[in-house]
């Protein structure tokens, strides 16, 4: 029974990661559907973004989708995510901070991003989403702050709207500009991933107690 379960969990995760799959299997609806959970409900901090958007972009430079009607559906599955974080944020509000952690939940995750949020303010939305994990629990510790729903709107829209397009953008303009980048898939999605961890690697490093100076010899 466990191994089954463990070999269902194990087969889960290689799907949701191998994400040029990910978009052949669930298509259009598919990506709409992931940007939203990512975005707007807590489980969804482990789904891919920006190598998911880079490579829905390598997929519309070949034919297989419009950028033009990619961006305008992912724009807004990405802004209705933030709405929806935001509002479970505000209607949960403190409660979350004492509840248990769990497969789906980390209230570690949302304690981080409650620091991120405090050092800088409402900019957090924006800068987000960039960041992963922090972009899907961004939005409703600004909810639970209860910061304005119109204050919040304003950088939830234009945060939108810079990470969709500035990813599905590269991964348009890499596949137009680099011949047969599309065998190469795989490799693309790796190294978006490793950029898009890179923030919260060199925050790790930073955060690192230094080890204590040596005396200096009189």
């Amino acid at each position: 029974m466990i191994d089954a379960f463990l070999g269902f969990v194990r087969s889960f995760f290689e799907t949701v990661y191998n994400v040029p799959e990910l978009i052949r299997i669930g298509g259009m609806a598919g990506l709409i559907a992931i940007v939203f959970a990512e975005t707007g409900l807590m489980i969804g901090f482990f789904l891919p973004g920006d190598s998911l958007l880079v490579t829905a972009g390598l997929f519309a430079a070949k034919g297989d989708l419009d950028i033009t009607w990619l961006n305008l559906a992912l724009i807004a599955a990405a802004i209705a995510g933030d709405a929806t974080g935001y509002w479970i944020g505000y209607r949960a509000g403190k409660a979350l901070y004492s509840r248990p952690n769990s497969f789906f939940f980390r209230r570690d995750h949302l304690l981080r991003t409650q620091e991120f949020y405090e050092q800088h303010g409402g900019k957090t939305i924006i800068i987000a989403r960039f960041m992963p994990i922090v972009r899907t629990f961004a939005p409703v510790v600004a909810g639970a702050a209860y910061m304005t729903y119109r204050h919040f709107a304003a950088y939830n829209v234009v945060g939108g709207i810079l990470w969709v397009m500035s990813m599905t953008l590269t991964g348009y303009f890499l596949g137009r500009v680099i011949p047969d980048l599309d065998k190469h898939l795989h490799l693309v999605v790796a190294v978006v991933i490793f950029l898009s961890l890179l923030p919260g690697i060199i925050a790790w490093l930073r955060a690192r107690p230094r080890p204590p100076a040596a005396p200096v010899a009189e």
